[in-house]
């Protein structure tokens, strides 16, 4: 490694989100966080909430809810799932990921991710990215089938795209990883943007 590298160590990359999939993205892009410490808040839609401003709230709230520090930028992140102006759930019961699954079966929606970031200084910025997602008509026994693998537990519109319910896209505009929850080339570029030393390929092959 360089010595200006090591004169100059990575500041901290925190977190703010206790999701396994934003931590694999994360360190799939060689950005693996130094801490996962997610904040809670509270989660609550306002009366006549779009799904984007909820997801792009939410991820501001859970930025600006960690303490931070000298060293430290913290990443926060949310995901909303939206048919046409309806939020759909984190689905918890089997009837609830039912009603979601048969909504979408055979149309389009819309995942929303909000990303942000608080700098060492406190300084915040954010981004919002839109993905439009179209499902193929779902059969009585896919659905079944989906219900019993339990993959809808805990998931924006009851379903992972990284998972089983990858089979059932047709067609996607906009950002994979955003669906999965955390765009990296947004990500990517909101951390550059606020001073985070994100190292490129090249960058790395030179300072070896």
């Amino acid at each position: 490694m360089s010595e200006a590298l090591m004169a100059h160590p990575r500041p901290r990359l925190v977190l703010a989100s206790a999701s396994p999939r934003r931590r694999d993205l994360l360190t799939g892009a060689g950005l693996a966080p130094d801490a996962i410490e997610p904040t809670h808040i509270d989660e609550s839609e306002i009366p006549g909430e779009l799904p984007g401003p909820l997801a792009l709230r939410l991820a501001q709230e859970k930025a600006a809810a960690h303490p931070g520090g000298d060293d430290a930028y913290v990443l926060a992140a949310d995901t909303v799932v939206g048919v046409g102006r309806r939020i759909l759930p984190k689905t918890e019961e089997r009837a609830e990921a039912e009603r979601c699954l048969r909504l979408m079966s055979g149309r389009s929606h819309r995942v929303h991710t909000g990303i942000a970031l608080k700098a060492p200084d406190g300084q915040l910025t954010s981004r919002l990215v839109e993905t439009r997602v179209k499902f193929k008509p779902l059969s009585q026994a896919e659905l079944e089938a989906y219900l019993d693998s339990l993959e809808w537990q805990g998931k924006a519109g009851g379903y992972a795209i990284q998972g089983r319910a990858g089979c059932f896209i047709v067609n996607l505009i906009g950002s994979y990883t955003g669906v999965v929850g955390l765009p990296l080339y947004e990500t990517v570029n909101l951390l550059k943007g606020a001073g985070y030393p994100v190292l490129t390929a090249q960058a790395l092959a030179e300072s070896a």
